[in-house]
């Protein structure tokens, strides 16, 4: 099994987004050197006070010069607030700081009515997934300079390095982003810790649908990952205590208190106590929204989440409160899933 990243860069209590870039920059280079194969970096909006991560773009270029072979990428850039002219350039530009090791991550998501205001976002487009499939054609056809002669951009030229083209992936938590991957036969990245109930339907959809691409970049079979929000600590009793934060943190949501992070303490107090450990096996329909466990534990349960969709890769997502606790979280998942050190 492959193991993968995405990091929202929370800022800590108390701290400032540069210490949230900080942890970043140190997750991402222990990432590379525990053998993960991929660090994503996230796009939200309106959060700052609580998440920094608002421009993949700028802050995968750090990236680029904090690591050596580690692929880097956005999960995601969100299409529906740019131009994909302009998503072109800055993936461009980000392969020739990292020559090859640039993943495209696009999807889209609507934030707060004046996050949208703000960045100049139609929030009510009438055809939202023929808009999107738009967007990523376009996108992608300029990261590979494919536009036919006589089009109105084949002189359009981006910057790029002498190796791979950044690679386009479709990033999404519904079946209906599942469908627009397998139509223009993209790789997919089922958002688990979003809407884990549609995760098996979502594959089952992109299977069904993928058409091996006429797009540059695209592949002749399908090609998946899935996301899913994930804590490891030495034993079972103890990921369940870190994964408190998450759970509290979507009660909060579903109370409409959206970016916060509570302490483990704010947490357990919140939830009337510590979460039950996550089981070691799990039902065939059931699909928790967060997992926790020891390595063993938490090996064996992405193992059986994988299978159930049909891939190889998960990307780790987490929700703690305290940046040490995230280290050793991918330090034990790595030694867990059996990583090969670089």
């Amino acid at each position: 099994m492959k193991l993968s990243i995405v990091d929202l860069s929370p800022v800590p209590d108390n701290g400032t987004a540069a210490e949230a870039y900080a942890n970043t920059v140190a997750a991402a280079r222990q990432a590379e050197q525990l053998g993960y194969s991929r660090f994503w970096v996230a796009e939200h909006h309106g959060m700052a006070d609580t998440i920094a991560g608002t421009t993949p773009e700028v802050l995968l270029g750090r990236l680029a010069g904090e690591t050596d072979s580690i692929r880097l990428g956005s999960g995601a850039v969100l299409l529906n607030h740019y131009s994909p002219f302009k998503v072109a350039e800055a993936f461009g530009a980000l392969d020739a700081l990292a020559p090859g090791r640039i993943d495209a991550g696009l999807g889209r998501a609507n934030g707060s009515p004046a996050a949208d205001r703000a960045l100049g976002t139609e929030r009510h487009v009438q055809n939202p997934d023929e808009d999107h499939t738009e967007k990523i054609e376009a996108v992608v056809t300029h990261l590979y300079d494919d536009y036919p002669d006589g089009h109105a951009y084949s002189d359009l030229e981006i910057p790029h390095s002498s190796h791979d083209v950044p690679t386009p992936w479709v990033l999404g938590s519904s079946p209906s982003s599942a469908a627009i991957a397998g139509e223009l036969g993209l790789r997919y990245c089922f958002a688990a810790f979003i809407r884990p109930q549609f995760a098996t339907h979502a594959f089952d959809e992109y299977r069904e649908r993928f058409q091996p691409s006429q797009l540059a970049g695209g592949i002749d079979e399908p090609q998946g990952m899935v996301a899913v929000n994930a804590v490891c600590a030495e034993t079972d009793e103890e990921a369940a205590r870190l994964r408190a934060v998450a759970e509290a943190s979507y009660k909060r949501m579903q109370r409409g208190i959206i970016g916060t992070t509570p302490s483990i303490e704010e947490a357990i107090d919140e939830l009337g106590g510590v979460p039950e450990p996550t089981p070691a096996t799990l039902d065939s329909d059931e699909w928790p929204r967060a997992i926790s466990g020891s390595p063993e534990t938490l090996a064996s349960l992405l193992e059986q989440l994988t299978e159930r969709v049909g891939v190889d890769e998960v990307m780790i997502q987490h929700i703690v409160s305290d940046h040490e606790h995230a280290l050793r979280s991918h330090e034990l998942l790595a030694d867990g899933v059996g990583l090969t050190p670089r």
